[in-house]
């Protein structure tokens, strides 16, 4: 069964939070993990609305906030006021660049970068706990 190990997490968290099992929940992780985007819940909607015509918009957005919650997706609150969400399970920390153009985002991963962080950090003697870091400019598509 693919994305086991993500069932079994979504399984345990909603049983430790005494909620009902769905297979519209399990139907929507799945096709949340075979989309490697970072995607709106509006995004998320039209595409399980195509496997699940009966679907909520109201549906996808607590399921996606229950992903959330599990530790198996991230919210990503954008400048520009929209929310995405990415995998986050099993996933390698990266940062993004932010298109203000299009909205596209780029995955950026930079061990310079992280350590980076490390020395300033330890420099202020401050013990880092997460980091989040957005770089906002215009990529090549929007500047043509």
């Amino acid at each position: 069964m693919p994305f086991e190990k993500e069932h079994s997490v979504l399984s345990e968290y909603i049983r430790s939070k005494g909620l009902k099992q769905s297979e519209q929940r399990q139907k929507i992780l799945d096709i949340f993990l075979e989309t490697e985007q970072h995607l709106t819940a509006e995004d998320l909607y039209n595409i399980v609305k195509k496997d699940i015509p009966s679907i909520g918009y109201a549906t996808i957005y607590r399921t996606l906030k229950l992903l959330a919650e599990a530790g198996l997706c991230r919210e990503l609150q954008i400048e520009n006021g929209m929310t995405r969400y990415e995998h986050l399970y099993g996933h390698e920390h990266h940062d993004h660049l932010v298109c203000t153009g299009c909205g596209k985002l780029i995955e950026i991963y930079s061990e310079e970068i992280e350590a980076l962080q490390e020395i300033i950090a330890k420099r202020h003697d401050f013990v880092l706990e997460k980091h989040r870091m957005e770089l906002y400019g215009t990529c090549k598509d929007c500047r043509k």
